[in-house]
């Protein structure tokens, strides 16, 4: 059973950047899809960012309108990680954020499509 854990949240001013991380234990993520999702109070569950595994030693990755440009998903297989580096943040950032793994194939942004979910971390990005 895959468990996913993301440290990293907290407060930030606007306009700062923000990492989080999300590593997994029993299990490898090399072969998931691993993405980015959050939820503000009161909103459902929206997609961030995903990332392929690797096809031919690309990676690919897919983002929402609202942080495409600003945000970056990556992963280090060898650590078992995923990270989601947060730049340029506004307040309307602010939510908790998850990360989830899905063991088919391709990329995709519903929650319903992910197997494997985090606890979540709270990002506040302050005015």
């Amino acid at each position: 059973q895959v468990q996913l854990v993301e440290p990293g949240g907290g407060l930030v001013q606007a306009g700062g950047p923000l990492r989080l991380s999300c590593a997994a234990s029993g299990g490898t993520l090399g072969r998931s899809i691993m993405g980015w999702f959050r939820q503000a109070p009161g909103e459902e569950r929206e997609f961030v960012a995903a990332i392929s595994r690797s096809v031919s030693n690309t990676y690919y990755s897919d983002y929402s309108d609202s942080v495409k440009g600003r945000f970056t998903i990556s992963r280090d297989n060898a650590k078992n990680t995923v990270y989601l580096q947060m730049n340029s943040l506004k307040p309307e950032d602010t939510a908790v954020y998850f990360c989830a793994a899905r063991n088919a194939f391709p990329l995709a942004t519903m929650t319903h499509d992910y197997d494997y979910w985090g606890q979540g971390t709270q990002v506040t990005v302050s005015s």
